[in-house]
């Protein structure tokens, strides 16, 4: 939360020295904030309840990395940009910042690594981890010795080699530091896919949250704030270790898909509205943007339940299933008397929705007394736990 402040507080400090072009925050950056806030109060939250567990660790890593990020970078830009000298170590902080990002984007693939048991998939995976752990000191050695990385604006004020006769060597420990960083990530995403395949139970239900949040993550970051979309990662993470609603997953899943296909309808409906209206009555017209208004208002509940549906069909089917079987037994009770009748189709529905191993019915008898008058109606369904 302090390095959160300091970014802005630079940005002023820059604007007085008379160089906004140099401040940080805009409608861009304002993203990664917001996924560095979620990944440290998500991680705040696991190291609190599951101290031991080292994702929780890494979430606060993530989080401080790239706060740190911010921070260093507007020290820099003040220090030695701006007013070279007013900040002592501004020279040093500008060739470390880089540092900050690299460990951010390493906690990422560790993060994925070790979902959701806070351990190796097996004992085969721990020379990747030695060799992720090895990354970060190549990297701060490289920059020590080069720094052979500066990025703008400091490239006019650091000498990109210090020693030149060491500048290959940097060079070549810079990329492979960074080829480990970017290998993380991939190695990651694919022991997810070997925990998946061998996963059973709970930890499949875990691994679907970090699953579905990397489905949204990587195709929405083209099109939408990447900030905003790495933001879902933590927050899946965290629910799946905390097993957190952890089985509402499809009715997120349906949700989600439901509530896009919704909004693509409508949006096009409107604009089809709009264009062809437009094209009668003028496009500064304000009832062209009146009627499309009402046409997209009066058609939202109905096309909202009817794509509901079609997505449960396809992507909840359990659900929508269950549904059917209930509307049909409410059509059938309003027309049914026969009490056994009524009992049997009861227990048959209990049976078909919810898939018990046993179901029983007790109806109170209306003269009877409490005691005596319980009809017991017992079904017992031979079905395999789980």
């Amino acid at each position: 939360m302090l390095g959160v402040a300091a970014v802005p507080w630079f940005d002023h400090l820059l604007r007085q020295a008379r160089r906004p072009e140099l401040t940080q925050l805009d409608a861009s950056t304002i993203p990664a904030v917001l996924a560095a806030l979620v990944a440290a109060a998500v991680g705040a939250v696991l190291a609190g309840r599951r101290p031991r567990h080292p994702v929780g660790w890494l979430l606060l890593a993530l989080g401080l990395s790239e706060t740190a990020s911010g921070v260093a970078d507007g020290y820099a830009r003040y220090g030695l940009v701006a007013r070279p000298g007013a900040l002592p170590g501004a020279h040093w902080v500008a060739i470390y910042s880089p540092a900050t990002l690299y460990l951010g984007f390493l906690c990422v693939g560790l993060v994925l690594l070790l979902t959701p048991s806070g351990s190796l998939p097996s004992p085969r995976w721990r020379w990747w981890a030695w060799l992720a752990a090895a990354g970060p000191v190549l990297f701060l050695l490289a920059l020590t010795a080069g720094p052979g990385l500066v990025i703008a604006p400091y490239d006019s004020v650091i000498d990109p080699v210090t020693v030149p006769a060491l500048a290959g060597t940097v060079r070549t420990a810079i990329a492979l530091a960074i080829a480990i960083a970017a290998g993380g990530l991939a190695v990651g995403a694919w022991s997810v896919v070997v925990r998946f395949r061998r996963a059973r139970g709970t930890e499949r239900q875990q691994l679907r949250w970090v699953a579905f949040a990397a489905a949204l993550t990587v195709p929405t970051a083209a099109v939408v704030l990447v900030g905003v979309c790495m933001a879902l990662l933590p927050l899946a993470v965290g629910a799946a270790i905390l097993r957190y609603r952890l089985y509402d997953l499809d009715r997120i899943i349906s949700r989600t898909v439901a509530y896009g296909l919704l909004t693509l309808l409508l949006g096009g409906g409107y604009a089809t509205i709009v264009l062809g209206l437009g094209q009668l009555l003028g496009r500064d017209s304000s009832l062209v943007v009146a009627g499309a208004t009402l046409a997209a208002a009066a058609g939202f509940q109905p096309l909202r339940r009817r794509v509901q549906e079609l997505v449960d069909r396809r992507f909840n089917r359990r659900r929508h299933d269950a549904a059917q079987t209930i509307a049909a037994f409410s059509a059938r009770l309003r027309d049914q008397v026969d009490l056994d009748s009524l009992t049997s189709e009861l227990l048959a529905v209990v049976d078909q929705i919810m898939q018990p191993t046993q179901a029983s019915l007790w109806l109170r008898s209306g003269g009877l007394s409490k005691a005596t008058g319980l009809l017991v109606h017992d079904r017992h369904i031979d079905r395999p736990e789980g």
